[in-house]
């Protein structure tokens, strides 16, 4: 996992391939104004723009996910998200199978730490980062790049 800021993002370029782009597409885009829908931006990098009630930890935890084919690029647009975190490694209580078709794979474990980000702050989930976004209080945007890998 990686936390940090976007003005600092170039020194991830080196991570991925498609992280230049990506953080290229984050620079040229009016994050504010931009309309909550999925982009292609282009093969193999997506994003998705959403703006929702932030949740509490519990309600956050019942998709507590991690991703098998994508890297999430997570940056807060608007308001303070809070995110919980804990390496896949140490999670021990899978909720059903992987799902192939969403890339998506639940856990009931807690997590490990829990973090904020606000404005122009991103976190980089890898395969082996289990995450539960969302958590917080008032209205969150945020946008989150796939990046397959």
């Amino acid at each position: 996992m990686i936390v940090d800021t976007i003005n600092n993002a170039s020194r991830y370029f080196s991570v991925h391939p498609l992280f230049e782009k990506a953080f290229a597409y984050i620079n040229h885009t009016d994050l504010s104004a931009a309309p909550l829908a999925k982009v292609e931006i282009e093969d193999g990098l997506k994003a998705i723009f959403s703006e929702a009630p932030g949740k509490t930890k519990e309600a956050s935890l019942v998709k507590f996910e991690c991703h098998n084919r994508h890297i999430d690029i997570q940056l807060c647009i608007s308001g303070t998200e809070t995110l919980g975190w804990k390496p896949r490694e140490k999670c021990l209580e899978p909720v059903g199978t992987y799902n192939e078709e969403k890339d998506v794979l639940f856990y009931q474990d807690q997590p490990d730490t829990f973090f904020e980000l606000t404005n122009g702050q991103f976190a980089v989930f890898f395969p082996e980062d289990v995450h539960a976004p969302m958590i917080g209080t008032g209205t969150i945007k945020k946008l989150v790049i796939k990046v397959s890998i």
